[in-house]
């Protein structure tokens, strides 16, 4: 991770678009760059599966995003990407969003604990974000905390590990098995619900 130096003048998202394509993640923190490697394998995996299984179990007036950014506040001077995110069909807005999702998913790499679990976890719940997941993709305990805003701060409802199921009501019904977010094996789409999926 590194950021925007003093010496320079607070970056708005307009400068964004100056930034090379090269995989890695640009963010702004009140102005300054906060950049991310490219995610592993682990990483993109996993983030894929939970993509595909929210987008399968989704009603109808619910979007399942991967990497749409928001704009946090009206000068554009602070603007994040959760690797997931769930909105109402009708909130979509271009080039970026600027109202809080529903829920936003972070699947921790080893560079973002410290992002995902006190940097964003503050800011999401500042932003006025609803629900907040931290996905660990641990090959021998992955798992789902769920935060949930109250009184304008997260509180923690829930947290899932290994074959345990994960279910929750909000922003729609969902069941996830942590481990086969991970678990390299075909039937995974069929077991990631758990049973009665």
């Amino acid at each position: 991770m590194s950021s925007w130096t003093d010496e320079h003048e607070p970056m708005t998202v307009d400068d964004l678009k100056q930034l090379p394509d090269d995989g890695r993640r640009y963010e702004l923190v009140d102005g300054r760059l906060d950049v991310s490697p490219s995610p592993v394998f682990r990483h993109s995996d996993t983030e894929s599966r939970l993509h595909l299984h929210l987008g399968n179990n989704a009603p109808k007036g619910y979007k399942v995003l991967q990497g749409a950014g928001y704009n946090f506040n009206g000068n554009r001077r602070h603007h994040r990407i959760p690797d997931l995110s769930v909105i109402h069909s009708d909130a979509a807005e271009f080039p970026y969003l600027t109202r809080p999702p529903l829920l936003a998913i972070e699947v921790v790499s080893p560079e973002s604990v410290l992002r995902d679990h006190h940097t964003k976890h503050r800011e999401y719940a500042e932003f006025g974000i609803q629900a907040y997941w931290i996905v660990t993709p641990a090959p021998d305990e992955p798992g789902i905390i769920e935060f949930r805003l109250s009184d304008g701060a997260f509180r923690n409802v829930q947290q899932v590990i290994g074959e345990d199921t994960f279910t929750t009501d909000f922003p729609f019904p969902i069941r996830i098995v942590p481990h086969w977010l991970l678990c390299d094996d075909d039937d995974w789409r069929d077991r990631i619900g758990g049973e009665g999926d």
